[in-house]
């Protein structure tokens, strides 16, 4: 079958992997790095509420929720005043988690219109899609045994598919392949469109239109491992992000501002530094220095080039 209807099966189907299984339990994500991260979404929540004028209702809502860390963390953090405006809403196909805080609303789609935030933490690169490969001929699909991940070349792509490549992942060699992203590209404009005023948020393993890898991002993760990516239940299914399209596809969705950057930049802008308490402090509080240190070091973490740093961040906002 194609690459998208595997990746669907193997993820959401009735047996499908996130039908089971909760993120956490098999790779690391910045909601779980650090509650440094839910304290900067939190921030950037307060910023979106002051800019909007301090709504009430104030929407938060999480996109591919998973167990809904980030929104409990949030909602637990936030001040009374805010909490009491919050409406909040984790999206996810998934069942409820239990002990999810009353207040949350657990759904499997975002609501028609939103006033506030919208965030996205490694959801789009979970988005099922397809992949091609450059041939003589032309690029074609290429079709995987969901069983075994055994593959071979199918047909040329529908033409909207080809445009995208055109455009987006242009195929210069044979050899070559690309996972066409138009899926992702109409779940955020989805995202977007239902944004009435505030931000939308997009985190995600991602790459630029300039420097896309010659053969594709599929990985497979298991129990905290990379594994091969077969597309049979048993692990979780992921390629990096083109954020770029997404992106366009956002403003043509009514994004009226969009910002690309880096976690990294992102959460720096947002109060998580890394830097380390002076060492003075460990003479007059020991506990409090070595509570500022673990800190420190879980936001290095999070904003560390090399790994969750490295991140691409899409935010677009409608006034």
């Amino acid at each position: 079958m194609t690459w998208r209807e595997a990746f669907r099966r193997a993820l959401y189907g009735e047996d499908g992997f996130y039908m089971r299984e909760r993120p956490s339990g098999h790779f690391r994500t910045s909601v779980g790095a650090s509650p440094a991260f839910a304290a900067a979404v939190l921030r950037l929540l307060i910023r979106v509420d002051a800019g909007l004028g301090r709504p009430d209702p104030l929407d938060l809502a999480d996109v591919g929720s998973g167990d809904g860390a980030l929104v409990t963390e949030v909602l637990r953090a936030a001040e009374p005043a805010l909490a009491r405006r919050l409406r909040v809403t984790a999206v996810d196909l998934s069942p409820r988690p239990e002990g999810l805080p009353g207040a949350v609303a657990w759904t499997p789609a975002l609501p028609e219109e939103i006033t506030g935030l919208v965030f996205a933490n490694e959801w789009l690169d979970n988005v099922p899609l397809d992949v091609a490969e450059q041939t003589p001929e032309g690029p074609r699909l290429v079709l995987v045994d969901p069983g075994t991940g055994e593959e071979r070349l199918d047909g040329p792509p529908e033409e909207r598919d080809r445009r995208w490549l055109e455009r987006w992942w242009p195929l210069a060699a044979t050899g070559l392949r690309a996972e066409i992203g138009r899926p992702r590209d109409e779940a955020w404009a989805g995202v977007v469109a239902r944004l009435a005023r505030g931000l939308a948020v997009a985190a995600d393993y991602a790459h630029p239109v300039d420097n896309r890898p010659p053969y594709g991002t599929l990985t497979g993760y298991r129990d905290g491992a990379c594994v091969p990516p077969i597309p049979d239940g048993s692990c979780d299914i992921t390629a990096h992000v083109a954020l770029d399209a997404c992106a366009a596809a956002g403003e043509r969705a009514g994004a009226i501002s969009t910002t690309l950057t880096t976690q990294r930049h992102a959460l720096r802008d947002l109060g998580v530094t890394g830097r380390r308490p002076p060492l003075s402090l460990a003479a007059t509080d020991p506990g409090g220095y070595l509570r500022a240190l673990a800190r420190a070091s879980q936001e290095a973490e999070l904003i560390d080039p090399a790994g969750l740093g490295g991140f691409g961040w899409l935010a677009q906002g409608k006034p």
